[in-house]
């Protein structure tokens, strides 16, 4: 309860201080809408069902590329940590492309696909799998080299010693990278949204868009704190229940 307190005083006193630098008008209300403008705009688009169909569609395309970049990148990585030439040449093009900012893969995604669902799907999973890769890469590498030898000796070899011994004991770098994929896959859906028109569905990074292209600031405002909500939400109910549970696993809850 007090924590929860806390942060109800918090953020209250962070719209308390918006309101006041609207109220001293040192930015025109254009471009600075107090916050009962977003709150108006949030609730008709929630009336009118532009933003509950806009967040609907961008969750598809999010959880669908997401998962993909998961499943591909979760063996890419055990494999890496356990071959010399897969870490020397696909662990160092992971460490490459994860560098390279979400929005440089929309030029590519819109010759490759087209204005197509497709060319959004690329996007997530580019910016998905590689942090997966990476974190699951680590992982592996940073394991007690006793886990594996104690293994060894009770008969397990080969995909059993993968599965059974090193996946388990890397959990808590794998939770890590798909934490970190998550964000990626949420700025990458984001930056394909805002360049690419479909005409397949308008999600959240459209209706950003036409705010931006209309000078309407309490949507594209409210826009991002919808994006912003989800993302606390997924945390909340997905990431931080698991890492709680290996912290008390492993032994590392305070």
């Amino acid at each position: 309860m007090k924590r929860s307190l806390v942060a109800f005083i918090f953020f209250t006193s962070l719209v308390g201080i918006w309101q006041i630098l609207v109220s001293a008008r040192i930015w025109s209300p254009v471009l600075l809408p107090p916050p009962i403008d977003v709150a108006r705009y949030l609730w008709a688009a929630l009336q009118d069902g532009s933003l509950a169909e806009g967040t609907w569609v961008t969750m598809k395309r999010l959880l669908l590329g997401y998962l993909i970049g998961c499943v591909i990148g979760l063996p890419l990585g055990l494999a890496t940590a356990r071959s010399k030439y897969l870490s020397d040449t696909l662990g160092v093009l992971a460490l490459g492309l994860q560098t390279l900012p979400s929005v440089c893969w929309v030029p590519l995604a819109l010759l490759w696909f087209g204005q197509s669902e497709a060319a959004m799907l690329f996007v997530v999973i580019m910016g998905t799998l590689w942090s997966v890769l990476i974190a699951v890469d680590n992982g592996a590498r940073n394991l007690p080299p006793i886990y594996v030898r104690a293994a060894r000796t009770m008969g397990s070899k080969g995909l059993h010693t993968l599965l059974k011994v090193i996946l388990p004991a890397s959990l808590r770098f794998v939770v890590s990278g798909m934490k970190q994929g998550w964000a990626f896959a949420w700025r990458s859906l984001m930056a394909a949204e805002i360049y690419v028109t479909l005409l397949t569905g308008y999600g959240l990074g459209h209706l950003l868009h036409f705010g931006r292209e209309l000078n309407a600031m309490d949507q594209v405002i409210g826009v991002m704190l919808i994006i912003v909500s989800i993302g606390l939400a997924a945390d909340k109910v997905l990431f931080s229940p698991c890492e709680r549970f290996l912290q008390k696993r492993w032994g590392t809850a305070a």
